[in-house]
């Protein structure tokens, strides 16, 4: 083994990040963070996995919630397949026995990829599984000169095998942890510190001027447009809501009335007010225009079936996606 591996280690020793979820080796809190903290900042997702663990402290709990209490407390994170997949996963674990401690076993929870399964598996059971994750990838392709693309099937292969050949076996938990914070810190996405960088020295992106060009990954998917028009039924004191279907996004979240036409191109009776148009949500693959109406009625129109009225003043309770948030933030009172 070259010193890649060493200095890694001593550089995490000093310069590690302190996170509640490194205080213990609960296979339920280390995996809660790690769910969290896909597509999440740490400094948004430390809230989210503090008030989960509060809510719910062990596995057991989060299993006997409903879906739509967790998706409730997921509110504001997105990406709600992955809480989905977390209550579900759940309720394998209890149906288990208990946390599986195997990475093989740990990795047909719904949900949980290999480099979940390898963080689990190496911090809460000490198992020689190296991760990889974006900060990983960039640290190898850096360091190593690999122009591979990451998100290309040889590329996973590569850095894969590369990360477990590196990986000191009675020190798993360190060395992944390390390599997290590593990419986080030192060997960021722009602007590397490679001044300062420990591993300066034998790094080939530095000594070849490629340090802005790796790591390589093939082109993503087209980003489509699709227009929503949301309207906002006041009726007496309520509005009308639905559960958002399966098969597209938001699946199990509240949205209130939606329709393919603008409400006053229908003749539907009663004031129709234009609130908001054109709001902008950006998805990964997705952006969405949204226009926002307010219809105020003395008579509830009739609705298709899936959706209900509720009280306008209980809306709170229901989980909905952050654009919904915002286009409500935006209705008169």
């Amino acid at each position: 083994m070259n010193q890649f591996t060493p200095i890694i280690l001593r550089w995490f020793a000093e310069n590690g990040r302190s996170l509640p979820w490194r205080e213990t080796r609960d296979p339920y809190a280390i995996w809660l963070s790690e769910v969290i903290l896909q597509q999440t900042r740490i400094a948004q997702g430390m809230d989210y996995w503090q008030r989960f663990m509060r809510r719910w402290p062990t596995v057991e709990l989060l299993a006997a919630a409903t879906e739509d209490e967790v998706l409730r407390e997921w509110q504001g994170l997105g990406y709600y397949s992955r809480a989905r997949n977390l209550h579900t996963a759940a309720k394998q674990i209890v149906a288990m026995g208990g946390f599986p401690k195997d990475f093989d076993t740990i990795r047909t929870l719904k949900g949980v990829g290999d480099y979940t399964a390898a963080a689990i598996a190496s911090i809460a059971f000490d198992q020689p599984h190296a991760v990889v994750d974006g900060n990983v990838y960039r640290v190898l392709a850096r360091h190593f000169g690999i122009d591979t693309p990451i998100n290309s099937t040889e590329g996973k292969k590569v850095f894969s095998a590369l990360a477990q050949s590196l990986l000191p076996e009675k020190q798993a938990s360190a060395f992944n942890q390390a390599m997290m914070d590593f990419g986080a810190i030192q060997c960021t996405p722009q602007s590397p510190r490679c001044i300062v960088c420990p591993l300066q020295e034998t790094c080939d992106a530095l000594h070849t001027g490629r340090t802005e060009k790796l790591p390589v990954k093939q082109r993503k998917t087209e980003v489509k447009t699709r227009r929503l028009i949301y309207i906002y039924i006041r009726c007496n004191g309520y509005t009308a809501i639905r559960k958002r279907p399966a098969g597209d996004i938001w699946q199990g979240l509240w949205e209130v009335y939606t329709q393919t036409l603008p409400p006053h191109s229908e003749g539907q009776a009663g004031e129709v007010i234009l609130i908001r148009e054109n709001v902008r949500h950006v998805l990964t693959h997705r952006i969405l225009l949204a226009d926002f109406y307010l219809w105020v009625t003395d008579e509830r129109p009739p609705l298709p079936d899936d959706y209900i009225w509720v009280k306008e003043e209980e809306l709170d309770k229901y989980a909905k996606p952050r654009l919904m948030e915002r286009l409500l933030e935006a209705l008169p009172a």
